[in-house]
This record gives C-alpha cells, structure tokens and sequence, in this order.
C-alpha cells in the first residue's frame, strides 16, 4: 500500500487515511489465519479420534469420554465460520461509516477540502480520490474475505451437516453478495457526507441507510431468479431453497397451502385443498444451482445503487460548489 506509485488527490487520502486502509488489508490476513487454523485443527481432531476405532455414534463406555471430547472440540470450525458470517455482515456498514464520516463530510465540516481545491484539484478530482482509494482497497479486501469464507464454508464436516448456502448468514458472506453490498454502502456514505456535512449525522444516516436495504434485498432475494417447481410429496433435494408449496388442480392452476391455513378455515388443510381442486402436490424452491444466478442479479442490483449513488454525489457536488 505504497503512495509512491499515486499522484496528486488519492495519495493525500492514502496519507491521511492510512492506518484505516491498513486495518481493511489486514482484515483478509487474519481472516485466512483464523479459517485455514481453524480447519487444520478440526482435521487434526477428526484424524486423532479416527485412529481411536470408535465412532459418534459408538454409545460402549470404552469410547464414550472419547466421542465426548471429540465432540465438544469439533464445532470450533463452525464458531469461526459464524464470527467470519457475522464480520461480512457489519463490514459495509463500516466501510460506509469510514467513507461517510472520516473521509468526505469530516473535511467538509472542517473546511480543511478548501486547500485541497486551492492546489489545482478541481472539487469533482477531489471527490474522485475521495472515492477511488477506498474502493480499491475495499474491492480487494472483501473480495479475499468472500472467497475464504466461501472456502470454509464449503469444507466437509463429518460431524455436522453441510452448511446451507441459502442461509441469510451464510449467503451474505460468500459469493459475491459481499462485495456488492460493501461497494454499495460505500457510494451511499459518500453521498451522506456531501448532502449532511457533518461527521456523526452521515454517520448515523449511511448505517441508516444500510439496515432497510439489506431488509428489502432479503426479503425479495427469492423473486429475484424463476423458481423450479418439484412434483410430489418428498423433498426436492439437499441443498435446496424451499418458497412455497400446494397442489395443482387437473388444469394445471396452483393452490397454495396457504389458502387453507388460518382459524377461518374450518376443515383440515387436505380436504380444504381437495375441494378447491388440488390433485397433485408440489414445492415451489431454489435448487443449489440457483445459487449463483442469484447471487449475480443480487449484485447487480447493488451496483447499480451504488452507481446511482456516485452520480448523485457527483451532481450534488456540482451544484455546491460547481
């Protein structure tokens, strides 16, 4: 992270911001360390208590203190994985709360950015800067962290069952979700800054901001790419994202179970479906292989906003200041 190689606006943001942008690089260091120990160790675990001859579901008191101390080392992998969840969940909203308070609406109120503009750096070439390091630097870091946690998520555990890559907490932080959200709330906190002019407000509202849109973004996430439809009774496989179910009718209509569930429904949900003509069941999902188109249309969502939100900025500062 060297300003030799920048000029002009961006090296003085990587100057003035830089023990931030090196906390943003370090983040993908420590992520690794603690994913890839975590998952040596439960290898090293699983080796040790294969070598014993017992398994979990051996009950004989000879392997029972074994199976028990095997088990309550196995889900370190897992309490890393949801701590590595949970810092992909928070992590736009910092690098919101950076760009919006520290990096563009501190200067602002300051009127410390009149020296800048003063020094041949138009106001546009400021907030480009302004911009571009802290993109960068956050493009590469949640990039890395993506993919770790996409790693990890995906290694086998013999003891619990497969992570669910639908989960909220899991599909937000692998794939490249991550990324769009983090890019997004960045261009939403520029653009607080410029309109607030005050560090704790934009602050405040870029967090604002964030919590509805990942609200929204969750609840739609399933119209987002066509469902399958599964014919029967039994699931529609491992891995998959359940939405909805009911029957069809002889003329291919579907009534949702939905139409029979409530107290002013006075017979039982089969009959009550029967009746409005359903003949065969079925189960509206998500298949594993949805995963990726959703992720992607996600994304592009989110980039959008956040190209809306850089060009609004870039507007707003024009109006301004010219």
């Amino acid at each position: 992270m060297s300003a030799i190689a920048l000029r002009g606006p961006e090296r003085v943001v990587l100057a003035q911001h830089r023990w931030a942008l090196w906390v943003m690089v370090a983040l993908p260091v420590l992520a690794v360390a603690a994913l890839v120990g975590a998952w040596l160790w439960t290898e090293h675990v699983v080796d040790a208590f294969t070598a014993t001859g017992c398994s979990v579901a051996d009950t004989t008191p000879a392997c029972a203190d074994t199976v028990s101390t095997y088990l309550d080392r196995q889900p370190w992998m897992q309490d890393v994985l949801s701590w590595s969840g949970l810092l992909m969940t928070v992590l736009p909203a910092f690098v919101g709360i950076f760009v919006a308070g520290p990096v563009i609406a501190r200067e602002l109120e300051s009127g410390t950015y009149r020296l800048a503009w003063t020094q041949a750096v138009t106001p546009a070439r400021w907030l480009a800067a302004k911009l571009a390091v802290p993109a960068a630097v956050t493009l590469v870091s949640v990039s890395v962290l993506s993919a770790v946690c996409t790693w990890a998520q995906a290694r086998e555990n013999p003891v619990h069952e497969a992570p669910d890559r639908y989960a909220r907490e899991v599909y937000g932080s692998i794939g490249t979700v991550p990324v769009g959200y983090a890019l997004c709330v960045l261009a939403l906190g520029a653009l607080a800054g410029l309109l607030l002019r005050r560090t704790v407000a934009a602050m405040v509202v870029t967090v604002l901001a964030y919590v509805p849109l990942v609200m929204v973004l969750n609840r739609v996430r399933e119209d987002l790419w066509p469902t399958a439809r599964y014919l029967g009774k039994t699931s529609p496989g491992d891995g998959a994202w359940w939405i909805d179910s009911g029957m069809l009718t002889a003329s291919g209509k579907a009534v949702y179970w939905r139409a029979c569930d409530g107290p002013g429904i006075p017979v039982e949900p089969v009959s009550c479906m029967r009746d409005r003509g359903g003949v065969t069941e079925f189960t509206d999902y998500h298949p594993v292989s949805h995963f990726w188109p959703l992720q992607l249309v996600e994304t592009g969502i989110l980039l959008v906003l956040a190209a809306l939100a850089v060009a609004l900025a870039f507007r707003v500062l024009r109006r301004r200041h010219g």
